[in-house]
C-alpha cells in the first residue's frame, strides 16, 4: 500500500478512512487506503508529496491579524512546523531536496535553512523538547514508523520506539522526562495513545485510544482527536486528566456532525486548544464506507479548553494543517497553496478587556468652587 499526501494531518485522516482531496491526485499514486488492515507494511507507506491545484486562501481578519509566510519552496512541500520554547526556531518537515521526508530548522524570522536528517528514509513531525535541546520525530528508517529523538545539531539520534505497528506524532511532558505519542493498531483504526520515558525507553504505558496526542504546558492533561462514535469517519478533539501519571475518563471538548476536527495543540497557558478542522465542499454527498467527498476545506481554529468560544482563524478554500501554538502566541500552519506546501503563521486576535471610559463632563464652575472649599485644610 502507498500513499501520498501533503500532510500529515490529512494522512492520519485517511488512515482511518476520512481523507480530505482537493484535486486529482498524481497518477503514480495510490489515493485511497482499502482498510486499516494495509498498515501492517509501514514501510510502504508514503506520507508525503504533491496534490492536485488548490483554490487561494484567504484569511478571516477579525479571528487573526499579522499573518507571516515563513518558508517558501519551489519544488515539494514544508509541513509539520514545531516551534522552540523561545519562539526563535521553526523544525519543519520537508521533500524540498528529495522524494523523501527530511527534518529542516531555521530562525523564525531568517531564511537559511539547516538540513538535520537526510538518506533514504521519511522523518516527519519534529517537536522541540522542552529545554529546546532536543527533538523528538517520527521516522521510518528501521523499516517502520517508529519515534526517536535527536540533538537540535542533528546528533546522537536514538530510537525510543520499536513496535511493528506504526508509531506517530511524539509530543513532550513539560519536565521533558516523556513523549506521549500515538500507535497505530492494524485491528483497531482509531489509534492508541502511548507514554515513553526518554531516559528509559523500555518503559512504556498505554492510557488510552485516539490520535494526535499533545500534551498540555501544564501537564495535567493529553488533548487527541478521536472519532465521535465507534466507526464513525468525524473526528472531535477530546482531553484526558492525569493525576499521579493514571488517565481519567476522557472528555470531548468540541466535535461536530458536518466536520472533522483534527491535530489539537495547546496554547502556552493551557486553556486554550487551536486544531484543523476539515469541512467536505460538498456536504450534499455523505461519505460512506466506500465514498469519500470529492472536495474538502482544512482551516485552522482555536477553542477555550471548556469547549467555549471556538473561532475560525482562517477562512479559505485551501487547505491548512498541522497547527503549533508558539509561546509568542503566534499559531503556525502549513498552508497548500497553488500545487506547493509551505509554513505560515497568524496572530490570534485579542480585543482589549480594559474598559475604555468617556472622559467625564466638564464642572460647572459652582461645583468647581465647592470642591475647592471642601479640599481646604
Amino acid at each position: 500500500m502507498r500513499l501520498t499526501v501533503s500532510s500529515i494531518a490529512a494522512v492520519l485522516l485517511a488512515l482511518t478512512g476520512c481523507r480530505p482531496t482537493s484535486g486529482p491526485v498524481p497518477a503514480d499514486t495510490t489515493a485511497a487506503i482499502a482498510h486499516p488492515s494495509s498498515l501492517d507494511n509501514a514501510h510502504d507507506l508514503r506520507l508525503f508529496g504533491q496534490g492536485g491545484a488548490l483554490q487561494d486562501i484567504s484569511f478571516e481578519q477579525k479571528a487573526a491579524v499579522n499573518i507571516l509566510q515563513h518558508t517558501t519552496s519551489s519544488e515539494g512541500a514544508d509541513f509539520d512546523p514545531a516551534i522552540d520554547p523561545a519562539a526563535r526556531q521553526l523544525a519543519f518537515s520537508s521533500t524540498r531536496h528529495s522524494r523523501f521526508s527530511h527534518i529542516y530548522t531555521k530562525s523564525v524570522d531568517g531564511s537559511a535553512i539547516t538540513q538535520l536528517t537526510d538518506g533514504r528514509a521519511n522523518e516527519a513531525q519534529p517537536a522541540f523538547s522542552p529545554d529546546g535541546r532536543r527533538i523528538a520525530f517520527a521516522s521510518d528508517r528501521s523499516g517502520n514508523w517508529d519515534i526517536w529523538c535527536m540533538d537540535v545539531s542533528g546528533r546522537n539520534i536514538m530510537q525510543l520506539t520499536t513496535s511493528p505497528m506504526a508509531e506517530l506524532h511524539p509530543s513532550w511532558s513539560p519536565d521533558g522526562k516523556r513523549l506521549v505519542y500515538c500507535k497505530l493498531n492494524p485491528r483497531d483504526a482509531g489509534g492508541e495513545l502511548w507514554i515513553v520515558d526518554t531516559e528509559n525507553p523500555g518503559a512504556k504505558r498505554l492510557i488510552g485510544e485516539g490520535l494526535f496526542p499533545a500534551w498540555s504546558p501544564k501537564g495535567d492533561k493529553i488533548a487527541f482527536q478521536r472519532a465521535r462514535q465507534r466507526g464513525s469517519r468525524w473526528f472531535s478533539i477530546w482531553t484526558i486528566s492525569l493525576d499521579d501519571d493514571e488517565p481519567g475518563p476522557p472528555t470531548e471538548v468540541v466535535g461536530s456532525s458536518e466536520a472533522a476536527y483534527i491535530a489539537p495543540c495547546w496554547s502556552g497557558d493551557g486553556t486554550q486548544l487551536a486544531f484543523a478542522c476539515i469541512i467536505p465542499t460538498a456536504p450534499e454527498s455523505p461519505i460512506s464506507q466506500n465514498h469519500q467527498p470529492a472536495a474538502a476545506r482544512s482551516d485552522i481554529a482555536m477553542v477555550d479548553c471548556d469547549g467555549r468560544g471556538m473561532i475560525r482563524l482562517t477562512n479559505g478554500r485551501g487547505e491548512n494543517y498541522s497547527p503549533w501554538w508558539s509561546s509568542d502566541d503566534r499559531i503556525f500552519f502549513s498552508a497548500r497553496h497553488e500545487g506547493s506546501e509551505t509554513i505560515w503563521s497568524v496572530k490570534p486576535f485579542r480585543p482589549s478587556v480594559t474598559p475604555v471610559l468617556p472622559p467625564p463632563p466638564p464642572m460647572s464652575r459652582h461645583a468647581a468652587s465647592a470642591r475647592d472649599e471642601d479640599s481646604e485644610p
